[in-house]
């Protein structure tokens, strides 16, 4: 399986309302329970405050993760202002996560590593799962799709957590 700088990283892509943060949340929590150190990078398009309650970035903390990186383009944290200046690339986020066993990622669909899409059957019909690379999985709730990739149900987090384990041998 594909690494960013020796890190385990797998994403989580999907359109917004899919699931996908309450899936990473249950896998952060399955993966934390087995003793692993979990760190979870979430990307937005909008300026977002940290740690308030009902916030992704909050629940992946309370789920378990050492570390909750929140990227956007007006500011990230690990709280720094950027004044500016660019975010940083997934890549400089795993480099600063260094020492996690394992690094979540929610959004960066188009990034270099591999990623379970999330999908949704009220959403209606997608080919996300085709349009980007290095898919390596699905969690959906409708029964019918055939991707050809290994297929999970999206209340199936422990079920995805061992998925990803046995991708990284975690």
């Amino acid at each position: 399986m594909n690494r960013l700088l020796s890190t385990p990283v797998m994403g989580f892509a999907a359109a917004s309302g899919t699931g996908k943060t309450t899936l990473m949340v249950g896998v952060i929590q399955q993966l934390h329970q087995a003793g692993l150190r979990v760190a979870a990078i979430k990307h937005g398009h909008h300026p977002a405050d940290p740690d308030l309650p009902g916030k992704d970035t909050y629940r992946f903390r309370q789920a378990g993760a050492a570390t909750v990186l929140f990227a956007a383009r007006e500011r990230w944290f690990l709280i720094q202002e950027l004044h500016g200046r660019e975010e940083p690339t997934l890549e400089e986020q795993v480099h600063i996560l260094r020492g996690h066993d394992i690094i979540l990622v929610e959004g960066y669909k188009n990034a270099s590593h591999p990623k379970i899409v999330v999908h949704r059957l009220a959403s209606g019909p997608t080919s996300l799962h085709t349009q980007l690379t290095q898919v390596v999985a699905v969690a959906t709730d409708d029964p019918l799709w055939v991707s050809g990739l290994p297929q999970f149900s999206l209340a199936d987090a422990p079920g995805v957590a061992r998925f990803v384990r046995t991708c990284f041998n975690l």
